[in-house]
């Protein structure tokens, strides 16, 4: 059986047909979708936690905590990213215009329309991308 659970970052309230965050850094939570055999079996959502003394990190370990595979984004900066892929959760990109809600990226997943992230496609934290600059 294929299982595997993603995250999209979300503005509320979330779930399938709350709209999708522009950035990860900023979003109100996170939609979780459970995924079985390119089914959705299952979606709650979690509220994003602040950027502590851990920075990013934080949410990167809190997804990983929700048993998170995949997150699916349209902006990133480099740190998180790379926090991602320390903890073995892998990071698709979908940029912003071509998918409205969460279940609009969800679909662009299952149809292999997405791809994994690289490093080039961080936000550098100019423009409106990612103010803060982690």
């Amino acid at each position: 059986m294929d299982k595997k659970r993603i995250a999209v970052p979300s503005n509320n309230p979330g779930g399938l047909e709350g709209g999708r965050s522009e950035h990860f850094g900023h979003c109100d939570l996170f939609t979780l979708v459970d995924l079985e055999n390119g089914n959705i079996v299952g979606v709650e959502t979690v509220a994003s936690i602040a950027h502590g003394a851990g920075g990013c990190m934080e949410p990167v370990g809190m997804l990983k905590d929700h048993g998170v595979q995949a997150i699916l984004v349209a902006g990133m900066g480099a740190r998180p990213l790379q926090g991602f892929a320390q903890v073995g959760i892998d990071v698709y990109f979908a940029a912003r215009h071509a998918f409205e809600t969460v279940a609009e990226v969800v679909s662009g997943m299952l149809e292999n329309k997405l791809i994994l992230m690289e490093p080039t496609q961080a936000c550098q934290g100019h423009g409106n991308c990612h103010g803060e600059g982690h």
